[in-house]
């Protein structure tokens, strides 16, 4: 595991969230896998990545048993968090409004996640 900066120490481990349209991941288009950046586990990868217009890394599925959800009861609304299976930290969230095949949109923290390029 890197060194978190206090930003992403606060978005994995105490549930904030980073602004929309901050994350430099937003408009990664590279071939690669997405990590957690607390734990180094297998998340995301890019094959399943889409620009869902949120202003947050979106994508379609995650990697098999790679996260957890829970219900989010917070800010007065029922939302799916998501979460690192490995090490529970706190990703973003899944909403049913995203693209086939499956439908789902993990809208996902950008300090929360460290991609790996398939060619570095």
């Amino acid at each position: 595991m890197s060194c978190l900066s206090p930003e992403a120490r606060a978005v994995l481990f105490e549930h904030a969230t980073e602004r929309p349209f901050t994350s430099p991941l937003n408009d990664e288009k590279r071939t690669g896998d997405y990590h957690c950046a607390g734990c180094g586990a297998l998340l995301y990868r890019s094959g399943t990545k889409y620009n869902s217009g949120s202003g947050w890394p979106s994508f379609y599925d995650a990697a098999e048993g790679a996260v957890g959800t829970k219900t989010d009861v917070s800010h007065g609304m029922v939302r799916t968090e998501v979460h690192c299976a490995g090490c529970g930290g706190h990703l973003g969230h899944v909403f049913p409004d995203g693209p086939p095949p499956t439908g789902l949109r993990h809208c996902i923290n950008g300090l929360a996640l460290d991609f790996q390029a398939e060619d570095a």
